[in-house]
């Protein structure tokens, strides 16, 4: 038996009898929707993420990933990623503090990476990267700045792609290929969320398409 197919196997196990016993730990819950998420998720929309990435990267487009909350954090890591494994030229806008609450006060929160991509001279040959739990709504006021990104974006014709929970909002709208966290519990939508974008990015900086330095550990005798 493969060792993973074991692990499962006992995780199965341990479950069903905690379920028996009626003991079920937050814990144990938490990790079962966790499984739940990784199984539902849409390896070809990953795919088509990495299709995508590969492409800017062959034309010699750079990828800025955006962010908010958590999700800047993620983009933040996944600069370093893109940029150390898989050689992009990668940017985020949320790891220039100063100019974005410069934007932010200025001229507003909804202008804060629009104005970033256009001063950074975003085009045809670059990639957006978007990491968001609801992908931006306009009519409900949820990351206007999102949504004026993609706008800009779309009309100067650089590829799009997103990993976004819920129904995926503006991003999933726009998107050339967008990966949607699968929902799997309402009072915990933007944690799993927030963590798949995690798993998500670690999955494409491994991809075989994107991937062209090994990682330290890996490369460790």
């Amino acid at each position: 038996m493969h060792p993973q197919s074991g692990s499962v196997h006992l995780a199965g196990c341990v479950w069903a009898r905690a379920c028996f016993i009626g003991r079920v730990s937050f814990a144990g819950e938490y990790l079962d929707e966790v499984q739940r998420v990784a199984a539902q998720l849409d390896a070809e929309a990953i795919e088509r993420v990495a299709d995508a990435l590969a492409q800017v990267r062959a034309r010699g487009g750079r990828l800025f990933i955006l962010g908010v909350g958590g999700s800047a954090a993620n983009a933040s890591h996944a600069v370093n990623d893109f940029r150390k494994l898989c050689g992009f030229e990668c940017y985020a806008p949320t790891d220039n503090v100063s100019e974005l609450t410069a934007r932010a006060n200025d001229d507003g929160w909804a202008s804060i990476f629009v104005e970033w991509l256009k001063g950074s001279r975003l085009n045809a040959k670059d990639g957006l990267l978007v990491f968001s739990v609801g992908g931006g709504n306009l009519e409900k006021n949820v990351s206007p700045n999102l949504v004026a990104a993609l706008e800009w974006a779309r009309q100067v014709g650089a590829t799009i792609v997103g990993v976004v929970g819920r129904d995926g909002g503006y991003t999933a709208q726009a998107a050339d290929a967008c990966v949607i966290v699968p929902t799997v519990h309402p009072d915990r939508v933007t944690p799993h969320t927030e963590a798949f974008q995690a798993v998500v990015w670690h999955l494409l900086v491994s991809h075989p398409k994107l991937k062209v330095h090994r990682t330290k550990w890996e490369s460790t005798p």
